[in-house]
């Protein structure tokens, strides 16, 4: 039996920059346990995400709801 080989892992360089929007981010949203960071990318994310997919939901019907 042969094995796969493993998938390389993704490593984001992490730069100053990013370190601020992280500091903000907690600041701002009060983080302190896993479920504060779930509410806070459900904050930052939903309207997004609903916003795509009524996109997509207007592209497969043909029309955009009123």
């Amino acid at each position: 039996m042969t094995r796969k080989p493993k998938k390389p892992v993704h490593h984001v360089e992490m730069t100053e920059g990013k370190r601020e929007i992280i500091r903000g981010l907690l600041e701002e949203y009060d983080i302190e346990s896993a479920q504060d960071i779930q509410d806070a990318l459900k904050d930052l994310l939903g309207g997004t995400i609903k916003e795509m997919m009524e996109a997509e939901m207007d592209e497969h019907i043909g029309y955009e709801k009123i």
